[in-house]
């Protein structure tokens, strides 16, 4: 478009257009006019070039829109022990957040090239979760430092930082402080892969604490996985377990896409009532596990399978521990699928579990209406219609704006072991 169309002050403008007052800085500096025609010959020509090879060049095919989403990763198996065998004598299970700092701790002293960095993760503190605790006195504030309170910047600057070969753990502290981040994360991060037919993925990964416990109010508790999972080129993880949780950093570091991960501020040390399973013997240094494998985390007596009288659980993070929890009242009846990533997502374990049970309850956290939830269940009833023998159900928070402060409001708005259990009998008794 030209720029006279639809711009009325351009000179005004062009006084201060920064060109030529480089140009002249130049001069004054001592570089000749006839160097800087030379320089400005060749940029000329460069671009005339590549403006002619690109006119010539062959037009894609429709096959070539399908490629370059990812870089592809090496990382395709479960490797390494979850638990080691035998487990060490007295060894007990370390909290999530421990399970993040080791795993994060290792990389570091493995590369060189890993940094962390924040809001308040440098320095004593070591975030406010804790779970950077000693990594600045260990590797020093030249690999684990404070950011300012800038989401834009934390994220932002990850591709630069990508394009160097550092690899960048960033992270911000609450899930509700990711929006200022989103324009960065979306518009250059998520597509660089893509828009670069593959030459530059940024590489990064971005820990998001995230969820409600604690009366955390409006603005340290909300639930966001359905605005970053409609973020095509990014992956996302959202685990139950402090294992997990270390094989899927270990993951997310070998991949050479950017990733983000969802870290329920609740499993961080197990506090919320029903969360002591969200603790694990902490796996070895080589445990890794790929992204789209999703996990049973409960699987129901095939007797009852075989009745008819079954159900599935479909979800992630705290709604995990909900359904472990709820489950203990239907004798075997219930079978829950961890889905531990969100991106990509483990379809063919949801579908084949959908088919076997033909009655599914889908939990997620966030208040249910235009979600993550909503979207699996319609996959699954698009997927599966003829093995359903009911509507697949979603459950998860009241739709209301935001978490509130008062404790009573908000276990009010946001599911329980109670609420699931009750889903999970209206859905057997359908």
């Amino acid at each position: 478009m030209r720029k006279e169309w639809y711009r009325d002050d351009l000179e005004e403008h062009q006084e201060r257009d920064p060109y030529p007052i480089f140009r002249n800085q130049l001069l004054e500096e001592g570089i000749s006019e006839k160097e800087l025609q030379k320089i400005e010959k060749e940029a000329h020509d460069t671009v005339l070039a590549d403006y002619q090879s690109a006119l010539l060049a062959e037009d894609p095919r429709p096959e070539d829109l399908f490629t370059h989403d990812f870089a592809p990763t090496p990382i395709t198996e479960e490797r390494g022990q979850r638990r080691p065998t035998p487990t060490p004598k007295g060894e007990q299970p370390i909290p999530m957040v421990d399970a993040a700092l080791f795993a994060i701790e290792e990389l570091m002293r493995k590369h060189p090239e890993c940094l962390l960095y924040g809001q308040d993760v440098g320095g004593r503190l070591g975030g406010v979760f804790r779970e950077a605790a000693t990594l600045a006195q260990k590797f020093g504030d030249h690999r684990v430092f404070n950011t300012p309170i800038q989401e834009a910047f934390i994220v932002g600057s990850t591709v630069g930082m990508s394009a160097v070969g550092l690899k960048p753990i960033v992270e911000v502290q609450f899930a509700d402080y990711i929006f200022p981040g989103l324009n960065q994360l979306f518009t250059e991060v998520a597509r660089s892969c893509y828009l670069s037919n593959g030459k530059f993925p940024v590489s990064m990964i971005l820990r998001v604490p995230i969820g409600a416990y604690g009366s955390g109010g409006p603005y340290h508790s909300s639930s966001v996985e359905s605005v970053v999972t409609n973020i095509r080129g990014i992956k996302i993880a959202y685990p139950s377990t402090g294992a997990d949780l270390k094989g899927l950093l270990k993951s997310a570091y070998y991949d050479p896409n950017p990733v983000v991960i969802f870290e329920h501020k609740g499993l961080y040390w197990s506090k919320v009532r029903g969360t002591e399973f969200a603790k694990t013997i902490e796996p070895d240094e080589d445990y890794i596990i790929p992204f789209g494998k999703g996990r049973i985390a409960l699987a129901a007596n095939e007797e009852q399978v075989s009745r008819g009288a079954s159900l599935l659980v479909v979800t992630y993070g705290m709604g995990v521990h909900w359904a472990l929890n709820a489950a203990k009242q239907f004798d075997g009846k219930i079978e829950i699928l961890d889905l531990r990533t969100l991106y990509p997502l483990d379809e063919a374990l949801i579908y084949d579990l959908s088919k076997k049970h033909g009655k599914i309850l889908v939990v997620t956290e966030e208040p249910v209406n235009n979600t993550f939830a909503q979207s699996l269940a319609a996959r699954i009833q698009e997927n599966c219609f003829e093995y359903l023998d009911a509507p697949v159900r979603t459950m998860g928070s009241e739709n209301m704006p935001a978490i509130p402060l008062n404790e009573t409001l908000e276990k009010t708005m946001i599911p329980s072991i109670e609420k699931v259990a009750k889903a999970m009998e209206e859905l057997l008794n359908y």
